[in-house]
């Protein structure tokens, strides 16, 4: 992927990923606050997973114009987290995913760029609704999803991990 900025909140960049950025990638996933919520094991990922994510992740933008993207601060451009968009296989929904790296956690960067998001999914008509969800311990991760307008579905397996899972649609009132 070229290094472009796809969105743009008043205190952060959302860009697409170069090669360059894997050590960031490894940087945030390397630390078990930041990974212990996604997956069965919650292991940090090795740099071989992180650089199979990126390569899942430039196949996702090509094809739908839309993935999870590098997250910066505007200020400084510094690398806080990834966010965006999966299609996630199991459903065959789109599905809005972020991870903060734990520095910069209570600074309200997930509101900020999962609200923008979701307006950015339904003002660029990518689908009509999609999804979210976070491990049931994710007190954080689910504020951010309630605060963000989405409406609980039910709870239940999703990536192996019992999981309260969020939807959102075109029509529902969201975070401007």
């Amino acid at each position: 992927m070229t290094d472009e900025t796809v969105l743009e909140t008043p205190r952060l960049l959302l860009r697409t990923w170069r090669d360059t950025d894997l050590d960031d990638l490894v940087w945030l996933h390397s630390q078990v606050q930041a990974s212990r919520y996604l997956s069965i094991t919650g292991q940090p990922w090795t740099r071989d997973e992180a650089a199979g994510r990126m390569r899942g992740w430039a196949e996702e933008y090509r094809l739908h114009g839309i993935t999870k993207l590098k997250l910066q601060r505007r200020e400084d451009a510094r690398f806080v987290g990834r966010a965006g968009f999966s299609m996630f296989a199991a459903t065959g929904q789109f599905e809005l995913g972020y991870a903060i790296a734990p520095q910069f956690w209570g600074n309200g960067y997930a509101t900020e760029i999962a609200a923008a998001l979701a307006n950015f999914f339904f003002d660029r008509r990518i689908g009509d609704h999609f999804i979210a969800f976070a491990h049931v311990d994710n007190a954080t991760s689910l504020n951010v999803l309630e605060k963000i307008g989405m409406r609980f579905q039910h709870t239940g397996p999703m990536n192996g991990l019992e999981a309260h899972v969020y939807t959102m649609s075109s029509t529902d009132p969201r975070k401007r």
